[in-house]
């Protein structure tokens, strides 16, 4: 397993709510700025400050295929994008998923 595996599997598995995103994209902010009125305790790694990032977004790619960010991990499962997101707090399935 490579580094890059490992490091998003321990990631993935000590926190109850992931972003995986980039400090420059408007669909992140967007995201991690639900995510701090609702889930502020959530963990942000930010793939473009990361030393292993362009790595760890590549198995994200592999694992997901899921290409771009924000790539959202709630309970260890992959949920979406920032569109997915938005559509489940509106509905209200996340706040469930929190729960």
């Amino acid at each position: 397993m490579s580094k890059a595996t490992n490091l998003l599997k321990n990631i993935i598995s000590t926190n109850k709510v992931v972003v995986f995103s980039k400090t420059y994209c408007p669909h992140c902010t967007a995201s991690k700025d639900l995510f701090k009125k609702i889930y502020p305790s959530f963990k942000a790694v930010e793939l473009d400050q990361e030393k292993d990032g362009d790595e760890i977004h590549q198995e994200l790619k592999n694992t997901t295929q899921h290409r771009t960010v924000p790539n959202i991990w709630v309970n260890q499962k992959f949920i979406g994008g920032n569109d997915t997101i938005q559509q489940l707090y509106k509905n209200g399935e996340l706040k469930k998923m929190l729960e």
